[in-house]
């Protein structure tokens, strides 16, 4: 057989079998980098339900404070006058709430294992800001006005929408990713 046959008869089969490792090669790299953005989109998906969780804990809070915090001012204004069966309903609302911030130091420890520090300060100082208002308005406490009620309420308001604007943000941020 002379070379140029030769050249002939392997020239095809070489052309194919190059065609099916650059094919091979090719679907390889593919496969793995779709597997890739599967595991970081389910990263970014787990991100977002904990902070998703971190977000229900900390709206949980709220509510219980709410509560927390009308039933306290009603003591003060009617102080003597007050009925027993709110007081009651006060001291459940205070076991409720303290239950409710061992869920708040939950919600910080996510945070702080997602890297979230900045996140998580924000949360304690809203915590810090519920602890100052139940250590300076309570039961019986005849000196404090209304208005200084309602300020420190406003100061708990504020860290509370500052820690949702940030949270907010960072869910985007996440949501965007995934």
């Amino acid at each position: 057989m002379e070379l140029e046959s030769i050249i002939q008869l392997t020239d095809t089969p070489i052309k194919i079998a190059t065609g099916a490792i650059i094919a091979a090669v090719s679907a390889w790299f593919i496969q793995r980098r779709a597997a890739s953005q599967q595991h970081a989109s389910f990263r970014e998906l787990r991100r977002i339900e904990i902070l998703e969780d971190v977000s229900a804990q900390v709206g949980t809070v709220s509510h219980v404070f709410a509560k927390y915090s009308s039933l306290i001012a009603e003591s003060i204004q009617f102080a003597d006058r007050w009925p027993q069966s709110r007081r009651q309903e006060l001291d459940a609302v205070n076991k409720e709430l303290v239950e409710e911030f061992k869920k708040m130091a939950e919600a910080e420890a996510k945070l702080l294992m997602l890297g979230e520090k900045g996140l998580e300060r924000a949360l304690r100082l809203y915590g810090a800001k519920i602890a100052v208002y139940r250590k300076q308005v309570y039961i019986g406490r005849q000196d404090i006005t209304p208005e200084q009620i309602i300020a420190l309420k406003t100061a708990i308001t504020q860290v509370r929408e500052q820690f949702y604007d940030m949270l907010s943000r960072k869910y985007d941020q996440h949501l965007a990713k995934a």
